[in-house]
């Protein structure tokens, strides 16, 4: 039984095999879930821990029920303080680090770089998952 009953198998699918991870396609300039004919495009392998890894740095953590104590990401919280820049990039680079790392499709993430320009904060890394290597941009 799915947890979103309005999306039903196409006829003559079966189910996926298990451990393959599954996502909805994302339009990461829109923000938004990608659809085809009314349908959600689903996608797979790093593809799919590349939308789960976009969208977890979008949530803040400990903030909406519906997500469990450990998705998110605790950036938020550096707005704000009165730390130095190299703190606060040392402090963002750690928070995008936990936040991914709790995914069991990724095993590292490597060549963080983060950057503020006024309040915004952009993220570039590289995130090792079971399908190999995806580059991230946020």
């Amino acid at each position: 039984m799915s947890i979103f009953p309005f999306i039903s198998p196409r006829s003559g699918e079966t189910e996926p095999s298990r451990g393959l991870y599954l996502e909805v396609a994302w339009d990461f300039v829109a923000n938004a879930p990608i659809y085809k004919n009314g349908e959600p495009v689903v996608v797979s392998g790093k593809e799919a821990v590349l939308v789960w890894a976009w969208n977890a740095l979008h949530t803040p953590r400990h903030v909406h029920e519906i997500f469990t104590r450990a998705y998110g990401c605790e950036a938020k919280s550096l707005i704000g303080r009165p730390f130095s820049d190299g703190l606060k990039q040392s402090e963002a680079a750690r928070f995008v680090s936990e936040c991914l790392l709790i995914n069991p499709y990724i095993s590292h993430v490597k060549n963080i770089q983060v950057e503020f320009v006024g309040d915004l904060l952009s993220v570039s890394c590289t995130i090792v998952t079971v399908y190999g290597e995806v580059s991230l941009d946020v």
